[in-house]
């Protein structure tokens, strides 16, 4: 074993999840750069290490020093203090300030920060403010540098020690210690097998009751986001048992001490099982349930009948006057005044929204939809009644505001969430609405808990119209709602099946049409917006997918890059989402001096790359599906600004996880937007994702033109599986029977 001292001059190499890392190494003694290998979490550009290993010598890099174990220090030299300062490891110190601050201090630049900081201000172009913003940072670093060694020690990477500390502060030691599980609880990025992983470096036992408890809360919390409600309780057991190596009686029993701190709840329901049994067949099992997710699906039910049960009171619906002739009158004012010339299905929409108090408008592309909601919205504007429109994503809402002339809010700001709270909802029971009808678009995309929460913000007596294409994918989050109330027939529903003249010359709306009915697309030669370029080789797909955003289709059809989205089946693959976002990005926006970037978690974010929000983030006002591009990283200050519909929002460096390249989007995350052209690489890699509703959904999400980069068997695949993925959900069931199930609690008030 031998041993090194020096300061980490560049990255090379470093996996976030394990923490190996190749780096090259300033050493104390000597001039020429080390290459150094190992697992080196929290390692950065900057730092002062001492290093224990060995030598090695490697056939293609040569001489190499593998560590088995390291230590930060801090440096003694001005060269080496100066770049652990401009590391960006103390908020308020970049490159350019460390190198003011230590030409003027020297190697005495740590002991001023340390005991003097208020000299900062000798320094060129350091003021008062930034002298206040590096004390701060210098005496956090100082706290957090206990708990990091602590962390790392236990493998835990220095983003998620960062994200630790923050959270629990001084005490973070003494919790991990106490429950390391409370991490999958408490921390956005933090799963059961980072928690879990800590835990056995802790000793605690494989068999501890903690251990399976937190182990089946994270499968079914694993379920949830694969979109069930619920897990039937011998599915659960089973793969806790597998995933835990415990015997099912002690999963049992961590299924009824969750039940007991009220975390799960567990009834009998009867449930649609979609790809085993006919679709009259239902199955009957004993459902666990997270809460939220338990008090959410009877709040929607109870909800629901709550709306309907005014409404049967209110017999008259919303335009008491309208009755026989009347209506023919309005719809022929409409024509002559609108130049809207509605069909026999798209009036009787109308009609039915106004008279019912929960109706679903369904339908394809090109079939009226749009139409429709204008005709209603000017019915509603000219009697006086109050209404508003929302989406679920701002995308979507921003989509139909366009559409329909009217202000649409998101389904968050509509509900006004209120930080002061706890981010709950300002518009709830207490504080409804004001109005008389709301609207909302996309409804594929609710999931159980947002609807839950819309639906409780809604006055007695107003009407409720759900706009959505039940064809496409469910939403993101659990539950598949639209689906569920059109299936328990406990509502009115309208489907709109005709394709109007002017969507019928288009190929996308009539092969997005061909798709749903189970037929192949067509590709004639005479298509302007529908193209198919076959390629067997994963690698030429992609190659082609790259030289389809950056030149052909900008200089063919003059739509420029920022118009263009990828949509891909799967994540991973020569053509999934992540190495199709790495090509892009050196396609379309390469490093420059000029471009600011900051390296996270193996990749690199750039000034101008197209990003997306993954999670909902109340504090920033930013939620899951959110897209916008970066405008701006400041490395001193270690922020970073995206500008996301026109507004800028300011990242801390502790938040970057919650960003990910957005060149290249999946299938699901491209819900409720439209763009002016897709590009979807469909392959036979792909096999499992190959749906028809995922076609579909990638299909219509084009206004001017889809070309699709694979094989005609991977689209035959598709077209002829329309096997919609199971999800476990009892909504309909209890919008059957008239959401009996009682359960006061925190999640159902």
């Amino acid at each position: 074993m031998h041993t090194l001292t020096g300061v980490i001059e560049r990255i090379t190499f470093h996996n976030e999840e394990n923490g190996y890392t190749v780096a090259r190494l300033q050493p104390e003694q000597g001039e020429t750069l080390i290459t150094i290998i190992g697992n080196m979490l929290g390692i950065h550009v900057g730092a002062a290490v001492a290093l224990r290993g060995v030598w090695t010598s490697h056939s293609q890099y040569g001489r190499q020093f593998k560590v088995e174990d390291f230590k930060t220090v801090l440096p003694a030299t001005a060269t080496g203090i100066e770049k652990y300062l401009g590391s960006g490891l103390i908020k308020g110190i970049g490159p350019v300030t460390a190198k003011r601050i230590v030409r003027r201090f020297g190697a005495d630049t740590l002991r001023v920060i340390d005991e003097q900081p208020e000299r900062l201000s000798e320094a060129l172009g350091v003021g008062k403010k930034r002298v206040t913003m590096i004390q701060q940072a210098w005496a956090e670093q100082r706290q957090i540098k206990e708990v990091m060694i602590f962390l790392q020690a236990h493998g835990v990477s220095t983003a998620l020690a960062v994200k630790i500390y923050k959270h629990y502060g001084n005490e973070a030691i003494g919790v991990l210690q106490t429950d390391p599980y409370r991490l999958q609880r408490d921390i956005y990025g933090i799963g059961f097998l980072t928690a879990d992983k800590i835990a056995k470096a802790l000793g605690i036992p494989h068999d501890s009751p903690e251990r399976v408890a937190a182990g089946v809360a994270y499968l079914l919390s694993e379920q949830a986001d694969e979109g069930h409600v619920f897990t039937p309780q011998p599915e659960l057991t089973q793969g806790a048992g597998a995933l835990l190596g415990v015997a099912s009686p002690l999963v049992e029993e961590a299924i009824t001490r969750l039940r007991q701190e009220e975390q799960v709840q567990v009834e009998a329901v009867r449930y649609q099982v979609q790809a085993a049994l006919p679709s009259a067949a239902l199955a009957e099992t004993q459902a666990v349930y997270l809460a939220p997710f338990y008090y959410g699906e009877i709040g929607v039910a109870g909800q629901l009948r709550r709306l309907q049960e005014a409404g049967q009171r209110n017999a008259s619906g919303l335009l008491a006057a309208f009755r026989g002739a009347a209506w023919d009158a309005a719809f022929a004012a409409l024509a002559r005044q609108m130049g809207m010339d509605l069909a026999s299905a798209q009036r009787q929409a109308v009609q039915t929204a106004l008279t019912h108090p929960v109706t679903v408008l369904t339908g394809g592309p090109g079939t009226g939809k749009t139409t429709t909601l204008r005709a209603l919205i000017h019915l509603l504007h000219a009697a006086g009644k109050r209404f508003a429109l929302a989406a679920p994503t701002g995308r979507a809402a921003k989509r139909m505001a366009e559409a329909t002339g009217h202000e649409a809010k998101t389904i968050h700001r509509l509900l006004e969430v209120d930080p002061s709270s706890g981010f709950a909802f300002k518009r709830n029971a207490q504080q409804p609405l004001q109005l008389d009808m709301l609207i909302v678009d996309e409804a594929s995309m609710l999931d159980l808990l947002l609807t839950n929460h819309l639906l409780k913000a809604i006055p007695p007596g107003a009407h409720l119209l759900l706009v959505g294409d039940v064809d496409q994918l469910p939403s993101v989050g659990a539950g598949n709602v639209l689906r569920d109330v059109i299936d328990s027939g406990e509502v009115a529903v309208v489907t709109l099946h005709t394709i109007f003249r002017q969507a019928a010359g288009s190929y996308i709306i009539s092969n997005a049409h061909r798709i749903n009915q189970g037929q192949m697309p067509l590709f004639p030669a005479d298509a302007k917006d529908f193209y198919l370029f076959q390629m067997a080789e994963p690698e030429r797909c992609a190659d082609m997918v790259v030289e389809l955003v950056q030149t052909r289709i900008p200089a063919k059809f003059g739509i420029p890059s920022a118009a263009i989205q990828v949509l891909s089946p799967m994540h991973r693959g020569a053509i999934g989402v992540a190495a199709l976002n790495d090509r892009l990005q050196t396609a379309l926006n390469p490093p420059r001096p000029a471009r600011a970037e900051r390296a996270f978690g193996g990749r690199v974010l750039r000034v101008g790359d197209r990003v997306m929000q993954t999670r909902n983030n109340y504090d920033l006002d930013v939620f899951n599906g959110d897209m916008g591009v970066i405008a701006g990283i400041d490395l001193e200050v270690q922020t970073l600004t995206v500008v996301i519909d026109g507004r800028n929002v300011v990242y801390d460096w502790a938040n970057l996880d919650e960003l990910v390249h957005a060149w290249a989007v999946s299938v699901h995350k491209s819900q409720g937007s439209e763009y002016r052209a897709v590009v979807i690489p469909f392959h036979t890699t792909h096999y499992v994702m190959l749906q028809r509703n995922l076609l579909y959904t990638a299909v219509t999400r084009a206004r001017e033109l889809v070309v699709i980069v694979g094989t005609r068997r991977a689209l035959a695949a598709a077209v002829h599986n329309d096997k919609v993925a199971e999800r476990h959900s009892a909504l309909a069931e209890r919008l059957q029977r008239g959401a009996l199930s009682q359960g006061p609690g925190r999640w159902a008030e």
